[in-house]
């Protein structure tokens, strides 16, 4: 029982803290790119190399240096053809990327700021070859670094590296570049 009190009295703290800081909640739209190339041992691959996908991410700034982030990405589909042997075989990939992660941001100067992002992570590979069918879910760590330019108090420009999970036999690879605009409210 004490410790349910202390954990009611903990987050009460915390959130009345938060309120005095008068958090900044926000939205922004990106350009995420990964490499939709594919590796199977002994065979040869053909694919789409890096993709654009449009990426959706919406966050809190609790204070000026700490925050709360979410975002979806939406993964194009992708074609490839892979040879084994002789025999030559065509298929394609779909896919989507969530995460929610806290993110800490240190100001350069009034217009400038570089942020890390720590938090955990899901993609889903679906690949269509044309011999199976195949399906790759995975929930792991999610980290991203990034800079800000702040055009405003309202609107800014990221761009930012960003690391889903482990790494992938199909589809997209975890690793993605993001070049993104924000608008606070």
């Amino acid at each position: 029982m004490k410790k349910l009190i202390f954990a009611l009295i903990a987050g009460v703290t915390a959130m009345t803290a938060a309120q005095a800081q008068s958090p900044a909640p926000y939205i922004g739209l990106g350009v995420a790119s990964s490499d939709h190339s594919f590796k199977i041992g002994g065979s040869e691959f053909d694919g789409d190399g890096y993709k654009p996908s449009l990426k959706v991410f919406g966050g809190l700034d609790i204070t000026p240096m700490w925050g709360v982030e979410a975002g979806y990405t939406d993964l194009r589909k992708a074609e490839f053809s892979y040879k084994i042997g002789n025999d030559r075989f065509t298929g394609s990939t779909d896919g989507k990327r969530a995460y929610v992660a806290g993110k800490a941001t240190m100001p350069v100067n009034e217009m400038f700021s570089v942020y890390g992002k720590l938090g955990v992570g899901y993609s889903k590979v679906d690949s269509t070859p044309s011999n199976r069918n195949f399906k790759e879910s995975d929930t792991g760590v999610y980290a991203g670094v990034g800079a800000q330019y702040n055009i405003n108090k309202q609107v800014a420009l990221t761009l930012e590296y960003e690391r889903y999970g482990k790494s992938k036999d199909f589809g997209a690879k975890a690793d993605a570049i993001t070049v993104g605009a924000r608008y606070s409210f």
